[in-house]
């Protein structure tokens, strides 16, 4: 994993809050089909793959799906599209939920208030701090495109992918 430079992480705590988690999101409590269902969101969790240069001698860890090289970016950010939380670095090759894990270890870590949660992507893990969809049950919002929720599960996968 490559080391921020210092002078990132200075611009980064000008512009990056974590969430105190004393407030419900607006985009949650102005709506009922969220609100009460979502009330302890903080926000939403989810990693991209960034295209990078690297040396030659290390272009094979940074390798991903695409066949470039490229680093793992893992993101959290509030309702309203604001960063709460950024961890770069990352080869391409690392898993997801190794690098959630590395974010809620670090120094520099992750914060989650008590009793709130993130929503997290399919493929990641289902805790009292990260709430993933129902595996197994449609997820993504174009499955829903042809037909309404049939079900509860269908329903609370739904409005989780909506957020």
């Amino acid at each position: 994993m490559l080391t921020p430079n210092p002078s990132v992480r200075a611009l980064e705590s000008l512009y990056i809050q974590q969430p105190q988690g004393d407030v419900v999101p607006k985009e949650i409590q102005e709506k009922k089909r969220f609100f009460p269902y979502f009330k302890n969101c903080v926000g939403a969790i989810d990693g991209t793959h960034v295209r990078v240069k690297v040396p030659n001698r290390d272009a094979p860890r940074y390798h991903g799906r695409k066949g470039y090289p490229m680093i793992n970016v893992l993101v959290a950010c509030s309702f309203d599209l604001k960063f709460m939380y950024v961890l770069t670095g990352w080869e391409g090759t690392a898993s997801d939920s190794r690098i959630l894990k590395n974010a809620l270890n670090r120094d520099d870590k992750l914060v989650i208030p008590n009793g709130r949660y993130y929503l997290v992507d399919v493929g990641s893990p289902h805790s009292t701090i990260l709430m993933a969809p129902y595996r197994g049950v449609r997820y993504h919002l174009k499955e829903y495109s042809t037909r309404a929720p049939q079900n509860a599960r269908e329903l609370f996968n739904l409005r989780h992918a909506s957020l």
